[in-house]
């Protein structure tokens, strides 16, 4: 570079020092601003992950009330069989409008899990049936699946594998008495279907339902207490 260039580039460079001057003492101005906001949320910070850790802590606390509702539902949503056990939805008229819009979200989909009003709910269609297992939105949702499998596995042998509506209201004895196997008051009893079928047989007579229906179990049952008190 020239003298006479090297001259020029001084008287510019020297020209643009006081907006260059001016330029840093703006940013130092705005970030001195900023300090006292940034000093209080870094002392807010650690509180709140405080709060938050006690609070997931709080909501994932191990609990062996697992089930929130049992559904069964026809193809066109009207119930057929429904059991709560909490107080998610206390009255009748919930629990219909929840069941309309449960099934309003599930029927069309093949998924097998959905997030619903805050609750985690797993389903399985069969023909015209569609069945519902609910859980907590922080729920397992392997340890629905395992209820919602165990439910449907034991009526398919209950009902000889026709898991359709008419078979399943002509055997709502054994789909009491296999969802008391399954659940009791929304804790996980058995997962295992050969075991709530073999139970469901005890409990209405020593006769596995493999080789009768569980009306003529149930029947067979009444029958024998009938002619015992009239004795």
């Amino acid at each position: 570079m020239s003298i006479k260039n090297r001259a020029c580039f001084g008287k510019t460079w020297l020209k643009a020092l006081p907006s260059l001057g001016k330029l840093c003492l703006s940013i130092r101005q705005q970030n001195r601003g900023l300090e006292p906001i940034i000093g209080l949320f870094g002392s807010v910070a650690p509180r709140r992950q405080q709060l938050r850790g006690k609070m997931e802590a709080l909501i994932l606390e191990p609990s062996l009330y697992t089930v929130k509702a049992i559904l069964i539902l026809d193809n066109d949503g009207e119930r057929l069989f429904a059991k709560y056990y909490d107080d998610t939805y206390p009255s009748v008229k919930e629990q219909k409008a929840f069941e309309k819009n449960i099934f309003n979200k599930t029927h069309r989909t093949d998924s097998e899990i959905a997030l619903l009003e805050g609750l985690t709910v797993v389903y399985k269609g069969s023909i015209d049936l569609y069945f519902y297992v609910i859980g907590s939105s922080y729920e397992n949702e392997l340890m629905l699946m395992a209820v919602l499998n165990c439910l449907f596995d034991s009526l398919s042998q209950m009902l000889r594998k026709n898991v359709e509506k008419r078979a399943l209201l002509e055997n709502m004895e054994g789909l009491f008495l296999a969802v008391d196997e399954i659940v009791d008051g929304g804790v996980i009893l058995e997962s295992d279907p050969q075991q709530v079928v073999h139970r469901v047989a005890l409990r209405g007579e020593d006769v596995p339902l493999t080789e009768q229906t569980v009306s003529q179990v149930l029947q067979s049952a009444k029958e024998q207490i009938k002619w015992s008190l009239l004795r």
